[in-house]
């Protein structure tokens, strides 16, 4: 193996243009981490906002950061007291937000805690585009909302990488589940178990039943009409968003954020439900790495639906 390797990094916050394309030296795995050759990484939200600095008040970063919170590849080398892994192994690996390894590399260092074997069914890819994703869905549609078969529920953005992995956890559960997207993705939304959508950019009726539970991908103008969309009672889940005001006690209606934290135990339990077939990984597109900068500008800009918008090695 080569003692060089390619990563994108930046050293200041900016926009797309501060990210570069370089190479460095490939980092040595300490106590209790592992050394793994990605084959892919997702794009985030997350990814750009950090690098715009429009999260400069929550997280504090290291320069150079390299961005990128999830990726699957195989590990080339263990630190020491390493146990239950070994070179070759194929895994996923999730990366902490505020360090400075991130998975937009050739090679990342992640803590042992942080890694997943990779069923020998799932792609590289499918692997990185379900990672975080999945994480975010599994934790906001079980941990949260705690989601009843039978119950109705509405996802905002519902197209998206992790409104998408909440469709087809809701449905698979026996929820009747609903969607909001854009007009050009509302049969994607139903194959992936939606049973209406309501199309955002296209006059439509809004005539949806009182719903037990409605997830906020968005915020914003988007959470102020989740309200008249509840049942009395019902339960609002909101994923990091834009600002909002608090108006569950005037609506009558409970009010959560589904607090996502990197947790190797639900990643497993989502790669299990993909090789079974309860839910599918979705792939909206894959660039090289050296175009992260435009990954990232896609990203930004709203371009990005049906899934997770990838960076290959």
């Amino acid at each position: 193996m080569t003692n060089q390797m390619q990563v994108v990094q930046y050293r200041r916050h900016g926009g797309p243009e501060v990210l570069t394309y370089e190479t460095v030296p490939v980092p040595n795995p300490g106590a209790g981490e592992v050394l793994v050759r990605l084959a892919a990484a997702g794009v985030s939200p997350l990814d750009w906002k950090l690098r715009a600095g429009l999260l400069s008040t929550h997280f504090t970063l290291r320069f150079p950061k390299i961005p990128g919170r999830d990726g699957a590849g195989t590990i080339v080398a263990l630190g020491e007291g390493v146990q239950g892994f070994a070179p070759d192994d194929r895994v996923a690996v999730m990366a902490p937000p505020v360090g400075s390894e991130g998975t937009y590399a050739e090679h990342i260092v992640a803590r042992v805690e942080f890694v997943v074997p990779l069923p020998a069914s799932i792609s590289f890819q499918s692997g990185a585009a379900i990672i975080n994703a999945g994480l975010s869905a599994w934790i906001a549609v079980h941990r949260t909302a705690q989601v009843q078969p039978g119950q109705r529920v509405l996802v905002q953005a519902g197209a998206g990488a992790v409104g998408g992995l909440i469709v087809q956890l809701c449905a698979k559960m026996g929820a009747e589940v609903s969607v909001t997207c854009r007009a050009d993705n509302a049969d994607y939304a139903r194959s992936l178990g939606a049973t209406t959508v309501v199309a955002y950019d296209r006059p439509a009726e809004t005539d949806l039943p009182p719903q037990d539970v409605v997830f906020d991908l968005m915020g914003g103008a988007v959470h102020d009409a989740c309200y008249p969309l509840l049942a009395k009672g019902g339960h609002l889940v909101w994923l990091t968003a834009a600002p909002f005001t608090d108006r569950g006690a005037e609506w009558g209606v409970r009010i959560s954020r589904a607090q996502i934290t990197d947790d190797a135990d639900v990643v497993a339990k989502v790669l299990a439900l993909a090789v079974k077939g309860d839910i599918r990984p979705q792939i909206a597109g894959v660039l090289p790495l050296s175009e992260a900068a435009e990954a990232q500008r896609r990203m930004a800009a709203g371009e990005i639906s049906r899934g997770r918008l990838l960076l290959l090695t």
